[in-house]
């Protein structure tokens, strides 16, 4: 706002199941968190009441439209008589994904022993990873497996399989359940993710397996006892918030109209608080190398971003010596 000049309102919208310690700033007007715990954890930091709001994660339209499980297979050419499990191995970059691979590289020859299930691999953007995963199926002969090319409709996929073999990415755990889809977290998890899978597990709203053979055990569990996916949807149900995005600008034009009509310290005879010279020099110099620094290091760095921070700063000292 202050390089720009222009007074919008700053939304903070943590996209993980925890607020991260460098998210509650003083400055931002409003907190769009996932739910109470979240809520919870900003109290003790000093962020108002009135700037919190509990909206959910905020994700792409589509997913809590209706969809005919039968009819969202035949799409994808996916078996409507078996327990399809989406393996979500991939997106943009293939870096995130390495330790996930690994440990599903050596669930593959087990695959071929749950005859009531059917596997779909989803290798992302990686065409690299796609073609090994083809070669290796078809070298293989399993023929409970398929790999899919980038899809785009994962709303539409994602209701039609059953469960999900997935990392604890924020966005993907809350399409997951938002689309009814029972997950199964895979690797050890770290930083927000480990947020992520703490609060799915805690609520009992997925389950977490760190290995092969953990996972491995898991598929057997609920093939036998398919009873335990539904107990997931249930558990999930409390963190489902699919209009959450809707809910988010709901809570800013909100927001945005209280400030507006709200009246201001001049009309109220309220007090200006005065700063002495020495003060607010020495903030503004403060300011100044941090704003300086910001925009030196930052795609922000343009000429005339350099320039509105000159001004701000050339009118700071010229308020505070007038002051003075």
């Amino acid at each position: 706002r202050v390089i720009t000049g222009i007074d919008f309102p700053v939304i903070c919208v943590p996209t993980d199941y925890e607020v991260e310690g460098f998210w509650p700033h003083k400055d931002t007007d409003l907190f769009c968190v996932a739910n109470e715990f979240m809520a919870e954890t900003l109290r003790p930091r000093k962020v108002p009441e009135s700037k919190i709001r509990i909206t959910g994660i905020p994700i792409r339209a589509g997913f809590d439209s209706d969809y005919k499980r039968e009819d969202e297979l035949s799409k994808f050419n996916l078996p409507i008589d078996k327990t399809v499990v989406l393996v979500m191995a991939g997106a943009s970059l293939p870096q995130p994904y390495a330790r996930f691979r690994a440990a599903m590289d050596h669930t593959l020859p087990f695959l071929r022993s749950f005859e009531d299930m059917h596997f779909v691999f989803l290798p992302g953007k990686d065409k690299e990873y796609a073609i090994r995963l083809k070669t290796l199926f078809d070298a293989m002969k399993l023929d409970n497996v398929t790999v899919l090319d980038y899809v785009d409709d994962m709303a539409a996929l994602m209701h039609g399989c059953d469960l999900a073999i997935l990392k604890s990415g924020g966005l993907t755990v809350t399409e997951c359940l938002c689309a009814h889809l029972p997950m199964i977290l895979l690797g050890k998890s770290y930083g927000q993710e480990k947020a992520n899978t703490t609060m799915l597990t805690g609520m009992g709203a997925s389950m977490h397996v760190t290995t092969a053979r953990e996972l491995i055990v898991t598929l057997r569990h609920l093939q036998d006892h398919p009873e335990s996916l539904k107990a997931l949807l249930i558990n999930g149900e409390v963190l489902r918030r699919p209009h959450a995005a809707e809910d988010i600008a709901i809570a800013t034009m909100e927001h945005r109209h209280k400030a507006e009509t709200e009246p201001s310290a001049a009309s109220t005879g309220a007090k200006t608080p005065r700063i002495s010279a020495s003060t607010g020099l020495s903030a503004v110099a403060q300011a100044a190398h941090t704003y300086h620094s910001m925009l030196k290091h930052s795609r922000f760095a343009s000429l005339a971003a350099k320039l509105r921070v000159e001004r701000y700063v050339w009118a700071a000292c010229a308020t505070a010596i007038h002051t003075h």
